[in-house]
């Protein structure tokens, strides 16, 4: 019995003066690149809504910001194009209109964003047509999380022998107005 507890204490004081303070380094790694991602994410969309367009320097340098980090991400990017629609009582008929519009808004995602900043031709990455638009009022917004496992989830893993499903220690989201149109 002797041997059982004292076995226990080393176990135990193993996993509080060196493991413990490791998975604290992990977690504050996390936090510096979740520190990291959100100032990034925040000049991307910000850049955006200044200029009013998506390049695609912006977008590799954004990317770049985020490889920094060591984490792999996955990247959604939002755009809602803001329109207007005239209420009429009977819509087949003009002299029906109701003095009042109806706002909606168009989303386009990664899937529509995307190929215009990198089509499959030789075009250059200054080419006019490799320049995503967007108007005043619009909305540009971006939502990322980390897919990869870090070491602090991996340690946490380990110390509560458990297996995380959602991996993501870092997350984002951030979104803005459009508010001018430099094209």
């Amino acid at each position: 019995m002797k041997y059982v507890t004292g076995i226990f204490a080393a176990l135990l004081a193993v996993l509080l003066l060196f493991m413990y303070p490791m998975y604290e380094q992990a977690r504050s790694q996390d936090k510096i690149a979740g520190s990291i991602v959100q100032g990034a994410a925040a000049r991307f969309v910000d850049s955006a809504r200044t200029k009013g367009v998506l390049t695609p320097q912006m977008y590799e340098e954004f990317n770049a910001q985020l490889a920094a980090t060591g984490n792999q991400y996955e990247v959604e990017l939002e755009h809602l194009h803001k329109k207007y629609n005239p209420d009429y009582s009977d819509p087949a008929r003009a002299d029906t209109f109701q003095n009042s519009f109806t706002t909606f808004y168009d989303g386009f995602y990664n899937e529509q964003i995307l190929p215009i900043l990198f089509p499959d031709n030789d075009a250059p990455p200054e080419d006019d047509s490799r320049i995503y638009k967007m108007q005043v009022g619009d909305y540009i917004g971006i939502r990322l999380k980390n897919v990869n496992r870090t070491a602090a989830v991996q340690l946490w893993d380990f110390l509560v022998h458990d297996n995380t499903e959602d991996a993501a220690s870092v997350m984002m989201n951030y979104e803005g107005m459009v508010l001018n149109e430099d094209y």
